[in-house]
């Protein structure tokens, strides 16, 4: 399967360009002019490596790799016209893997996108595969899939955390305030009720959904994650 490169450019002949060296090298590619389509495809594509312009209309592209590292840990290399130290620090400390500055080669793109891909096979291949599973529903730790009866359940990176710290705690009772720190960080700062707001979008995506309840809250105490029960 080939892999997939979004491409975040307002520049329509630059894009253009590298929408077909891309596929001519072989990469499944997709191509948005704005920032805020950027952030929207970024999430909801499955992308292997988005190329992400710095000046984008309607949202930045730092602002639009902000957002996208809080949900997603895909890779992204931050394209732009500006030379500037402070982008590239910008850039990288916002969460970009990489950094290139135009006008460039195609070939040293095209060596950084094969540079990103081969570190992610590596690390893919070091993980154990980890699947858990209750009932009907199945969570794939290292291909990032969830599934209820082998119907695949869209979640955000912060549900799957959510439902994957769950499921390996299956019978125990998790306090609010272990599910915040388990899942969001001891330095997480934030409204502390979002962990109810969590369990929500996972009990509407998946209980509610299909008409079961894995998710019970424990009066007084948190939440508890049990077998299929309908």
């Amino acid at each position: 399967m080939a892999n997939k490169i979004l491409i975040v450019e307002d520049e329509v002949k630059i894009a253009r360009f590298l929408e077909l060296e891309l596929k001519h090298e072989g990469y499944e590619v997709e191509v948005v002019h704005d920032g805020r389509s950027g952030y929207e495809r970024g999430l909801s594509g499955n992308f292997d490596i988005i190329i992400l312009d710095l000046m984008l209309p309607e949202m930045s592209g730092i602002e639009v790799c902000r957002r996208i590292r809080r949900e997603s840990e895909v890779a992204i290399i931050m394209l732009t016209a500006k030379d500037d130290v402070s982008d590239k620090v910008m850039g990288l400390d916002t969460g970009a893997n990489d950094y290139i500055t135009k006008p460039f080669a195609i070939e040293e793109l095209l060596a950084r996108i094969r540079a990103i891909l081969k570190r992610n096979r590596f690390i893919q291949g070091a993980q154990n595969k980890k699947v858990l599973s209750a009932g009907k529903l199945v969570l794939d730790a290292e291909g990032h899939r969830v599934t209820f009866q082998g119907e695949e359940i869209s979640l955000t990176k912060k549900e799957f955390q959510l439902l994957e710290y769950l499921m390996k705690n299956k019978g125990i009772v998790l306090t609010r305030e272990k599910i915040l720190d388990k899942v969001w960080g001891y330095d997480y700062v934030g409204d502390t009720n979002i962990t109810d707001v969590y369990i929500r979008y996972l009990r509407t995506k998946i209980d509610d959904k299909y008409g079961v309840k894995y998710i019970h809250t424990i009066r007084g105490m948190g939440y508890q994650f049990k077998d299929e029960q309908q």
